[in-house]
């Protein structure tokens, strides 16, 4: 997985589909990867369906993401899988912005971690 690119953040959603819309290329905020988050699928299914409820690995490293020309942020993530959410929390620890990324081939984008 790179640890910089480019994606579309969308303030404030509630699931994951709110990140799956077609959007314009000129709306993708560069971003870095801060902190990568492996979550059990369990736990990874639960972050994806409710994004708005408190989470402590969110409050453990919030204070290390930030928004600016590159947007520092936490890469979140299911074991063993490429795909996954950045997200920039808000100063209450919520997801504030967030981005789905999807890496489609590449096996060993997934052994790769922060």
């Amino acid at each position: 997985m790179e640890k910089t690119g480019k994606a579309n953040f969308v303030s404030f959603p509630r699931v994951l589909s709110d990140l799956q819309r077609p959007h314009l290329a000129a709306s993708e905020q560069a971003y870095e990867i801060v902190k990568s988050v492996s979550l059990g699928k369990m736990d990874y299914d639960n972050f994806c369906s409710d994004m708005i409820a408190d989470r402590q690995f969110i409050e453990d490293y919030a204070d290390l993401c930030c928004v600016g020309s590159v947007w520092k942020c936490l890469f979140v993530h299911q074991r063993g899988k490429a795909d996954g959410i950045l997200i920039v929390p808000t100063d209450d620890c919520y997801v504030k912005y967030a981005a789905y990324i999807s890496h489609q081939d590449d096996s060993e984008k997934v052994k790769m971690d922060i």
